[in-house]
């Protein structure tokens, strides 16, 4: 299941998989195949990754290129420039972002702008790609992308002949055949070294060997050699150059290597027929299948580690969509135990693809993500720990409600309260209260309630502060919109004309939470004022030993006391 012990070290985050995290699919593509051109506009893009953030996502997938089947490559610079204002804008909000590319000079600069993965489609089969992860702090994620099935075998029709006259030709043919074989021999033997001679694969640092990519293209054929040309008869020299001028020349595949593959998958989709062979299974044999998939991420992750990437940074996803047909992608999800026993965080990125629209009946890609909830479940269930969506917020809703039922989990969380209007104490008293009654919550310990000067709006009344400890089971966002709905209850004016940091009956801030970190406008995990605040720093010493050091721990800066704002004046009493 999700709630297992891995960890995810992504630059200066770390994700816990206590519960299953989401990631949220940002397209900055004119041609993505279910919401291109959607949020191909930069200020579009942030507003819709923000708002992802607010509806529950942990990560944000921003990527500049559209892998569907048939897509055309995009330039490294185009890229570039269309997902590098989006990566800054959503680190500054405190996201945790991840590149989703496959060229080097992308990776390099959305990193440099504040993202804290690298999700590269083509597995790191680019020994660029590793030496630039080696030295960096990132997270990254191994995609499979590529054919799992050998190519079938093609047969010749064979029409039988059982008359003498057929019989005596065939003996001729065999004959012949044979004939033709001893006078090729010492040919053979000539070109015996050349035929002979191993493939070269890539070098990373380290002497680690790169597998060749995973796209399953057939090796080019050899130039004929002088010898080679002599012996052929000029007949068959002549032979097809007469043929090209007769048979209409195909379309050119892409260079490409990835575009290659994906068209070969498109037409491989479109050209299967149901023929009268019958089938004595509903899919193909698993073993191979994942002897490909699971053997590539294997290597790839090794590859890594070789390399310098520490093993608590490397995340594998099988790809599906990517080179495989609708049948092969179920094998593969039924198979997510085995993928998530090889100790990796492990990614479900099957959202609104070909395959679940040919399990669900969806024509439609957009209308595809209640079957996708689905399959998500399915590989939740089985040990997966990110599932990476297109709707976020239908999905937070699913997770959250199966969650609460399926999987007991209550969590420390702390929440600062303060109050500088109205009777202050009771204020506090009657948050605390109200807290205790928010379902699958409850009230574990307070501190006392201190007196404390205004922060940020000095011009203003002392406040009354203190912080309580909860247990909680809900989720960070859902358990925040219940405080406001505690805040709205008491009198908090949160409309535009009141102040930001001005005069209030009631002000409810979640700090913490145990295993979360969270960015966007809405909600920031850990609060980023903690380090800076004496009226929350002081009642915190009441419930842990040291919270300066627990909080720099969790990577938060805290300021010494005499730099701190809205300092502690007196106590008030107890809660």
């Amino acid at each position: 299941m999700a709630n297992d012990s891995k960890t995810w070290r992504c630059g200066k985050y770390e994700l816990s998989f206590d519960r299953p995290r989401i990631m949220g699919v940002l397209n900055v593509t004119p041609d993505s195949f279910s919401d291109g051109g959607e949020h191909f506009d930069p200020d579009a893009a942030i507003e819709y990754g923000l708002a992802m953030l607010d509806a529950g996502a942990d990560i944000i997938d921003v990527g500049g290129e559209s892998t569907r089947p048939g897509f055309t490559p995009v330039n490294p610079d185009e890229e570039a420039r269309r997902v590098l204002p989006v990566v800054r804008a959503l680190a500054k909000e405190g996201a945790i972002v991840s590149i989703d590319t496959r060229h080097v000079a992308v990776a390099k600069a959305a990193v440099r702008c504040g993202a804290s993965i690298v999700n590269d489609v083509t597995g790191f089969t680019d020994p660029k790609m590793v030496e630039f992860v080696a030295t960096s702090t990132c997270g990254v994620i191994v995609m499979h992308a590529g054919e799992v099935a050998a190519p079938a075998r093609t047969h010749a029709t064979v029409q039988l002949d059982t008359s003498a006259a057929a019989f005596v030709a065939e003996k001729a043919r065999e004959a012949a055949a044979e004939a033709a074989r001893e006078a090729e021999k010492p040919a053979r033997r000539r070109r015996g070294k050349l035929l002979g001679e191993p493939k070269t694969e890539a070098k990373l640092p380290g002497g680690v060997v790169q597998p060749s990519l995973p796209f399953g293209d057939p090796e080019p054929a050899p130039e004929p050699t002088g010898e080679q040309k002599q012996e052929t008869p000029a007949a068959e020299q002549v032979a097809p150059a007469a043929e090209a001028a007769t048979t209409p020349e195909p379309a050119p595949e892409p260079s490409d290597h990835l575009a290659a593959m994906m068209r070969r998958s498109a037409r491989r989709e479109e050209a299967y027929v149901p023929t009268s062979q019958l089938r004595r299974f509903t899919l193909p044999d698993s073993a191979p299948i994942m002897r490909r998939v699971m053997g590539f991420l294997s290597d790839q992750a090794r590859a890594l580690i070789h390399a310098g990437v520490s093993r608590d940074r490397i995340c594998i996803d099988p790809g599906p969509g990517f080179g495989k047909t609708a049948n092969e992608d179920i094998v593969i999800q039924r198979e997510t135990a085995k993928m998530a026993s090889l100790g990796y965080p492990l990614m479900c990125a099957v959202s609104r693809k070909r395959f679940v629209g040919a399990v669900s009946g969806v024509t439609e890609a957009a209308e595809r993500d209640a079957a996708t909830f689905g399959v998500c479940l399915g590989a939740i269930q089985a040990g997966a720990n990110i599932v990476r969506v297109h709707d976020v917020t239908g999905f937070a809703q699913f997770l959250n409600g199966y969650w609460a039922v399926a999987k007991p989990q209550p969590r420390r969380a702390f929440v600062a309260v303060g109050s500088n209007l109205g009777h202050r104490c009771d204020n506090i008293r009657a948050a605390r209260d109200m807290i205790a009654e928010i379902p699958l919550t409850c009230v574990s310990n307070c501190s006392r309630i201190y007196e404390s000067e205004p922060a940020y709006e000095t011009r203003q009344d002392a406040f009354a502060n203190a912080v309580i400890e909860i247990k909680t089971e809900l989720a960070p966002l859902v358990l925040l919109d219940e405080l406001m709905k505690i805040e709205a209850e008491l009198g908090r004016d949160r409309s535009k004309k009141a102040k930001v940091n001005g005069p209030r009956t009631i002000d409810l801030d979640l700090l913490w939470m145990d295993g979360e970190t969270h960015g966007g406008k809405k909600l920031r995990l850990p609060h980023p004022l903690i380090g800076e605040r004496d009226f929350v720093l002081v009642p915190l010493e009441d419930l842990m030993h040291d919270p300066a050091r627990f909080f720099r721990y969790n990577g938060v800066e805290v300021k010494e006391p005499e730099d701190r704002v809205g300092h502690i004046v007196g106590e008030l009493g107890r809660m």
